[in-house]
């Protein structure tokens, strides 16, 4: 048990480092914590008995929407009180404030375009602000080191295969615009056309799948079946209690704010962007000659206006 003990405190002491930089921004903004930043933002004070417990809500966070102070108490072999008191240290005044924190934000990313339309207040909140709140935590998230990692697989890959559902789409184009102009073998795929298109994929290949709630269900059994050919998959989506985030360790959580009644492509589409850079510049001096001759092939096609004025 010690040596067990020990590695989960090495956990919480690991994300406690990997967060403090991202903690301290998201106070000077006023943003609010997720769970993880809420452990990490404790890890060092926690007991061999709390770190279990945040052990087990980090590698299901779907316990703490939908499960009871049983079933955490259960799962993390612990008591009704180490429950209780694990939720105090997080800041909250027990159990139950803390489980109906996490289902307020959920409840919040499955409101529906119909119900946002119909909202009494209308849809006159202050989007400028919400944008720019969505963007600066999008950056905290997409550093250099994160954005290295999710990259990664997408120099190599011998194909490289792109899904998105509705929500996500803009992010999933500029992506696939950006790579296919660098690199070849990159792929967008339609979701009527997963079955077809996805069945020559192997794992040699990488994907990258973007999808925000409410999810498709397209998405994620697609998403499920490319993990079965040893795909290594790449996940844009927007909480750790996404149905792409159980399936991958490679994934990145986004704040998607609401525009109107549907939700903002700003967010996929910077993640694309940078994706497409530290690509670009792994690659090196292959994507300035391809560039080139992708050039040569525009100007001979005349495809820009300004070159029919030549």
């Amino acid at each position: 048990m010690p040596g067990y003990e020990l590695m989960l405190g090495n956990r919480c002491n690991e994300l406690y480092s990997m967060n403090v930089r991202l903690k301290q921004f998201i106070h000077r903004r006023g943003l609010i914590l997720s769970i993880e930043e809420r452990i990490a933002a404790v890890g060092v004070r926690l007991t061999p008995t709390e770190r279990r417990i945040a052990q087990t809500v980090l590698g299901d966070p779907t316990l703490l929407a939908f499960g009871t102070v049983s079933d955490l108490a259960s799962r993390a072999k612990t008591s009704h009180p180490s429950i209780v008191r694990f939720a105090t240290k997080l800041g909250f005044g027990g159990y139950t404030d803390l489980q109906g924190w996490v289902r307020k934000d959920v409840a919040h990313q499955l409101v529906t375009p119909g119900q946002r339309i119909r909202r009494p207040e209308g849809l006159g909140t202050d989007v400028g602000a919400d944008i720019e709140q969505s963007i600066h935590s999008s950056l905290a998230v997409l550093d250099q080191t994160s954005v290295a990692r999710l990259a990664e697989p997408l120099i190599s890959a011998e194909h490289l295969w792109i899904l998105t559902g509705e929500t996500s789409r803009a992010g999933a184009h500029v992506l696939f615009s950006g790579l296919s102009m660098i690199r070849d073998g990159v792929h967008l795929v339609d979701q009527h056309n997963f079955g077809r298109d996805l069945s020559g994929a192997t794992d040699r290949d990488a994907a990258v799948v973007f999808d925000f709630a409410r999810y498709r269900r397209s998405c994620v059994l697609a998403a499920r079946s490319l993990i079965e050919l040893d795909v290594r998959l790449v996940a844009i989506t927007d909480s750790p209690l996404s149905p792409l985030a159980a399936i991958t360790d490679r994934w990145c959580e986004l704040d998607v704010p609401a525009v109107g009644p549907f939700d903002s492509s700003l967010p996929a589409v910077l993640a694309s962007e940078l994706l497409v850079l530290e690509v670009a510049e792994a690659l090196g001096s292959s994507v300035r000659d391809r560039i080139d001759r992708l050039e040569r092939l525009w100007e001979q096609t005349h495809t820009f206006h300004d070159s029919l004025l030549k």
